[in-house]
């Protein structure tokens, strides 16, 4: 339940976060799982309230980039299998690793030497999941050299290979090239192992806007990180499925005044009034993860309207143009993302030339998440 001393909070519909799985879910053969990518606290939205969402909506593993995000979900008394899609390759790391039941991303062969190192001296096993790198460069062993490393692997009896994996580096992108070409060096890769009469169990490459774009690749799992959150990859895309955007972005106002012409607002004066007017002062900024580069840029919602940022926004305050407004009192709802808010992230991104993974991680935590189910058909974009 919301509590009224929030001075700023996000809002996170879990409804929304399961009509997004099982939106998602709909583009799949009945064989394919679906992974729900919740790492960097799921896309800022609460790692452990979305990751019981996504299981309860079908997802049937989740991903993580730490450790210590896996081990947050398993203290949470998470139960599904957990892949740590980064690199781990300390005596510790593989020691928590198998602790915690997690399952980690091989993707060299002296880190494979590490993990038998160590697992053979505390005698466990671990599953593990091996990263081919067909043109990401980023992490995972180069694809011509993926036959030698699966077979390494595989005569390492405290490693059991539970799938093998890439990532594409361009697959939001119209043009489909580069995607096509990673795709059949994956291809390759997988028939050169079965000439060699080996089958990992599982093979995956999707992430959200590879599995909208080829069903034919979804092949036993799909990774799912924007999707599962209401937001498309690219335009291109908003016509596959229905998806709804899970979080809202809210503050309270905290004082509210007459200004005469020529008032500057803010630092470096980069408002200066107009006219006589009414601005409210809101209790939220860039520490919270309202960009500064939005000053002056953006419209927000109060009672109902859509009205002006303006000023430069500060480290945990801003201010709002509510000239037009009548009976705004201390304490009333400022919504800026979401909701009535008539912005995306993606909204936003385009303002600040990024992406829209980057706007939802950029809440930070001193903002508390309020779990809401607020039904899908009630989202409505406030009037100006």
């Amino acid at each position: 339940m919301l509590k009224q001393n929030h001075r700023a909070w996000i809002e996170v519909n879990l409804l929304a976060i399961k009509h997004n799985v099982q939106q998602l879910r709909s583009l799949l053969n009945p064989a394919t799982e679906l992974m729900a990518i919740v790492k960097a606290d799921a896309y800022g939205h609460g790692a452990v309230e979305v990751s019981q969402s996504v299981i309860e909506a079908g997802a049937s593993w989740l991903g993580v980039a730490t450790i210590p995000e896996g081990i947050q979900l398993r203290n949470a008394g998470i139960t599904a299998p957990i892949l740590v899609l980064g690199a781990t390759n300390g005596a510790d790391e593989v020691k928590a690793i198998a602790e915690y039941r997690l399952q980690p991303t091989i993707c060299s062969p002296k880190q494979a030497l590490i993990y038998h190192e160590v697992l053979s001296a505390i005698g466990e096993k671990v599953p593990v999941h091996l990263k081919i790198d067909t043109g990401m460069t980023r992490l995972g062993v180069d694809w011509r050299e993926a036959i030698a490393f699966v077979q390494l692997v595989q005569h390492l009896p405290n490693l059991e290979i539970i799938s093998l994996y890439s990532h594409f580096a361009t697959a939001d992108e119209s043009d489909r090239a580069f995607m096509l070409l990673q795709s059949q060096r994956f291809e390759e890769v997988i028939a050169a192992l079965r000439h060699e009469d080996i089958s990992p169990p599982r093979i995956h490459i999707c992430n959200t806007a590879a599995m909208m774009s080829d069903r034919q690749i979804h092949y036993d799992i799909v990774r799912t990180g924007l999707g599962v959150y209401g937001l498309y990859p690219a335009n291109h895309f908003k016509n596959t499925i229905d998806l709804q955007p899970a979080l809202t972005v809210k503050a309270r106002i905290t004082q509210v005044k007459e200004i005469t012409a020529g008032t500057s607002i803010s630092y470096g004066r980069s408002f200066i009034a107009p006219a006589d007017m009414k601005m409210a002062t809101v209790a939220i900024g860039y520490a919270d993860g309202i960009p500064r580069g939005l000053s002056n840029r953006i419209r927000v919602s109060v009672n109902g309207h859509r009205v002006k940022q303006i000023g430069t926004i500060t480290m945990d305050q801003c201010a709002i143009d509510v000239t037009n407004i009548p009976n705004v009192n201390i304490g009333d709802t400022v919504t800026f993302l979401g909701g009535d808010s008539g912005n995306s992230a993606d909204d936003w991104a385009c303002l600040l030339d990024t992406i829209s993974w980057e706007v939802l991680c950029g809440f930070k935590h001193r903002l508390p998440r309020i779990n809401v189910m607020t039904a899908i058909a009630s989202l409505s974009v406030g009037k100006e």
